[in-house]
């Protein structure tokens, strides 16, 4: 057996059985504390809302133990177990050897990862979300999703992988540079493509109505020294009752969006203690310091990449006989959350890091004790439990607990 093929063994029973284990230690923490609403919460929590954030946590938690298990045996089965082998060798003989035979390659095991997670995503919209009171969308409504999907990936995503296979097979040994440099500049584009033309096909978004509340917000925009497209509400009620408020858009092109489900459950100066949270990342350069960390990381990836494609026990750990561009780019991507698993606590903390500094931004902007409020109705509506496993919250949530977010924000609000 090949050395790295053990390594690459090793490396998923590692992430996998981590996986299934934090899984299961969140889902034993949370019912645990589930017939007890946290002292400081019990004021404007109920047990029976409480209760319902346990079990729809509990739910969500272990269908993601089972997208685990899922998604494990297809990673092997790809690899080792030589589908990736036999699609490339029935493109080969197809298309014969190069660009479009890659293209092939990479768009058919892209299909098939997209069929296996299909009915857990059809399970989680129909089932679990319906379950709870969330879900409002439609089966025509999923399947027009789906197609809409599919279509934006082949117009806009077809070309960029025209491009990087090209650059990869013809530019020299330096194309991981050049290819970074194009996805850069892509990344870039899509921030102020998106918003304009991209998002519209899935939601309609209505620029915001006069009165008090866009008042309010364009006086804190103001304040902070934000400049952008609009206010826009989208109705987001058409597919999930949750609610969710966010930034878009890149230079110019910026807009503010929010959820009609979080528009209709908070007060104006709750929505403005929101917005404030999240000027705070625009203010604070988190958009900008995340995009630069993206880059930086995307380059070293490329980089390595390019080390890797000219072994061939690479593809051979891997299962695969033939080496190309193509499938060293697909190998690549698809081992790289193995190996990197162990590191995700450290984006999550990082991540955090970057919510508590927003929230006090928002708190010196606006009020620490509306934002308060807001999360307090947001935690209940969204049904988020009060309760998650700290270890499991350590390596998966990108926001912090509730009770320390809330604690810290008590600590600056005026007595």
């Amino acid at each position: 057996m090949n050395t790295f093929t053990v390594i690459f063994l090793a490396a998923v029973i590692v992430a996998t059985v981590t996986r299934l284990w934090l899984g299961e230690r969140h889902v034993r923490h949370v019912q645990t504390h589930r017939n007890r609403v946290p002292a400081g919460f019990a004021a404007q929590i109920t047990l029976a809302a409480h209760q319902k954030a346990a079990d729809y946590t509990s739910a969500k938690t272990r269908l993601n133990l089972v997208r685990v298990a899922v998604d494990t045996a297809a990673l092997l089965l790809l690899t080792l177990g030589g589908v990736l082998n036999a699609l490339d060798a029935f493109w080969r003989a197809a298309l014969g050897p190069g660009l479009w035979s890659g293209v092939a390659l990479i768009v058919s095991a892209t299909v098939i990862l997209s069929m296996v997670d299909l009915p857990l995503n059809w399970y989680r919209t129909f089932r679990l979300e319906s379950r709870f009171g969330f879900n409002q969308m439609t089966l025509a409504l999923f399947a027009t999703d789906l197609l809409k999907q599919a279509l934006v990936a082949t117009v806009i995503g077809g070309p960029l992988l025209l491009a990087v296979l090209w650059l990869m097979q013809g530019i020299g040994e330096r194309w991981w540079l050049y290819v970074w440099l194009v996805w850069v500049a892509f990344s870039v584009v899509m921030l102020v493509v998106y918003p304009s033309f991209i998002a519209p096909l899935f939601n309609k978004f209505a620029p915001m109505q006069e009165g008090d509340l866009k008042r309010r917000i364009e006086a804190l925009l103001a304040k902070c020294g934000f400049r952008s497209q609009g206010l826009f509400v989208m109705d987001g009620s058409k597919r999930s009752s949750h609610g969710n408020a966010y930034f878009t858009g890149f230079g110019r092109a910026k807009r503010i969006v929010f959820f009609d489900t979080l528009l209709s459950r908070l007060e104006p100066p709750e929505i403005e203690a929101v917005l404030a949270h999240e000027l705070g990342h625009f203010k604070l350069r988190h958009v900008i310091k995340r995009m630069a960390l993206t880059f930086g990381v995307s380059l070293a990836f490329l980089w390595v990449l390019g080390r890797l494609m000219d072994q061939a026990w690479f593809f051979e750990g891997l299962g695969v006989s033939t080496a190309s561009t193509a499938m060293a780019l697909l190998l690549f991507f698809l081992v790289v959350p193995i190996f990197t698993f162990l590191l995700q606590p450290v984006a999550s903390f990082y991540s955090r890091k970057h919510e508590f500094e927003a929230d006090a931004y928002a708190a010196r902007q606006s009020s620490a004790a509306d934002l308060v409020r807001a999360l307090l109705k947001l935690y209940k509506d969204n049904a988020s439990t009060l309760t998650p496993d700290p270890l499991h919250s350590a390596f998966y949530d990108s926001h912090p607990p509730a009770a320390a977010r809330i604690a810290r924000l008590q600590q600056t609000a005026p007595a």
